[in-house]
């Protein structure tokens, strides 16, 4: 009898299991199906994009932005949407940027330059000097005061084509565009020249955050971006007539900060409400092109897997919260302001999923957790392997979300094929007409499985 009643009970587990495997796996069909057919990502990026475009922080159109998340999050249904305050960095471009290269009096060529975020404006004239082309920081640092002050510091360093992971390559030459016009300005430099943050040759110079760091208002430099092709260009024109001038002139200018706002919307959950899912991205983005890639499309995305799940019917264990941060591209103010909210509230986050790495194909997740939950998360793999979702791999997650690392178990971003994301990065190039529709919707299924999972399974 005991033996009998051991088999059926064994039996009845089994049957449970599969029976459990079989409700997950045909959730997240539907949950394919349904975003695959009946999704809003697209229609929703193209309305941010061509109707509203470029918002970087401080500005009327990231105001827009929000006024037009908080909208639609109301729109569908969920428990709660809400503004949460945040004062944010205000930098102005000003008119469009202007230089060229001078290699003998009255012989200029024009180049394709950009302002970097944050930086202050040439003096009305513009400046015009020699160069002296550098690979980093610490060729900067031989040369010393003797060789740089008077000139144009040209950090010339390209992004590292030989790494598979693009995001690597950022990695490895984004020094030069952050720390490059403090460090120039140290040894006396007018101005620093920055080449591209793109793997590609184009004419598109590409944007991004700068930072003086502590230095005084009075020592700093102008900084902009030069297309990959003009950084070729002058390089090579260098080699053959080191005494060339540069001319640069730019009118960007910072303002006092601003008030802006995180949109903030969530499904209470039934069971454990006081316990977050997080799913998010940020809604400001630079002001050339129109953000679609960088970050509309996680934008769109995060908001589809809210409505998705609500279209479903489905009544998480957990609260489920979307949050679209403000000022990841020049301050990550959104994200402290969301962190310091949480670690006050002392709310739980069991999972914080982020979406910032454009519209491709996604490929699958990169986690930053312990050992004992991201084994856990391992076992969900075949779930995913029928929509061609393979990644699942330790390291960062995304800046807005890594800000939680104290309050969340799981620390996650989506990682979609990162091989065209540096084309547009940042630049004139990052435009709806470049969106492809399924993938944008591929990636917006796969960030709400990872959600639906993590809510009904659960991690612990």
């Amino acid at each position: 009898m005991p033996r009998n009643f051991l088999l059926v009970f064994l039996f009845g587990i089994q049957f449970m299991i599969a029976q459990q495997k079989t409700e997950v796996e045909n959730q997240i069909s539907e949950i394919y199906r349904k975003v695959l057919t009946e999704g809003k990502s697209y229609n929703w990026l193209e309305h941010l994009s061509k109707n509203i475009g470029g918002r970087l922080s401080g500005s009327l159109n990231a105001e827009r932005a929000i006024k037009w998340a908080k909208d639609e999050l109301d729109s569908i249904g969920l428990d709660s949407v809400w503004l949460q305050p945040v004062m944010v960095p205000k930098w102005v471009r000003g008119t469009f940027e202007y230089a060229n290269i001078e290699s003998s009096p009255g012989n200029t060529i024009n180049v394709n330059v950009c302002s970097l975020g944050g930086s202050i404006a040439t003096p009305t004239g513009g400046i015009k000097a020699n160069v002296i082309e550098v690979k980093n920081i610490s060729e900067l640092e031989r040369l010393g005061a003797d060789k740089i002050k008077g000139n144009i510091v040209f950090f010339n360093r390209p992004m590292d084509a030989s790494l598979v992971n693009t995001f690597d390559a950022y990695s490895g030459a984004v020094d030069q565009r952050y720390s490059g016009a403090a460090e120039a300005a140290k040894f006396g430099a007018v101005a620093v020249i920055v080449r591209s943050m793109n793997l590609r040759l184009d004419d598109y110079p590409h944007t991004g955050v700068m930072s003086y760091g502590s230095l005084p208002i009075s020592k700093r430099i102008p900084a902009a971006a030069i297309s990959t092709n003009d950084a070729e260009l002058l390089s090579s024109m260098i080699s053959l007539n080191p005494n060339l001038r540069f001319f640069l002139r730019q009118d960007c200018k910072n303002f006092p900060e601003v008030k802006s706002y995180n949109v903030i919307g969530q499904i209470n959950g039934s069971e454990s409400p006081e316990s977050v899912i997080l799913v998010g991205a940020h809604l400001d983005s630079w002001d050339l092109g129109d953000g679609a890639h960088d970050d509309g499309a996680g934008v769109v995305q995060s908001m589809e897997v809210v409505r998705v799940l609500k279209r479903m019917n489905y009544q998480p264990k957990n609260t489920l919260r979307v949050v679209l941060f403000m000022n990841e591209e020049n301050g990550s103010r959104g994200a402290k302001a969301y962190a310091k909210a949480v670690s006050k509230k002392k709310e739980k986050h069991l999972l914080a999923l982020e979406s910032d790495s454009g519209a491709f194909t996604p490929r699958g997740f990169i986690f930053d957790t312990s050992d004992n939950y991201f084994n856990k998360i391992l076992k969900w793999k075949p779930y995913f392997d029928p929509y061609y979702i393979h990644l699942f791999s330790r390291g960062g997650s995304g800046a807005d979300v890594s800000l939680l690392k104290q309050d969340a178990m799981v620390l996650s971003g989506l990682k979609p094929d990162s091989q065209r994301y540096f084309i547009h990065h940042h630049s004139d190039m990052d435009t709806f007409d470049t969106i492809n529709k399924r993938e944008l919707e591929l990636g917006a299924a796969t960030m709400a499985t990872l959600i639906y999972l993590t809510d009904f399974i659960g991690l612990e």
